[in-house]
């Protein structure tokens, strides 16, 4: 999560430096901090269904 983070926040400088609105690239970096926390949460039921 933490990378995801940081990926994030590298996109959000980058867009913001680029002349995109500063909330809008902000979500671009909330998007992927709910989408990895989202993913660590479901990990091990995703892993207990696919593994016998």
């Amino acid at each position: 999560m933490l990378v995801a983070l940081a990926v994030g926040l590298v996109i959000w400088v980058a867009g913001w430096g680029l002349g995109a609105n500063p909330f809008d690239a902000f979500l671009v970096t909330a998007l992927l901090v709910v989408g990895a926390a989202a993913y660590r949460i479901a990990e091990p039921y995703i892993r207990e269904r696919l593994l016998p």
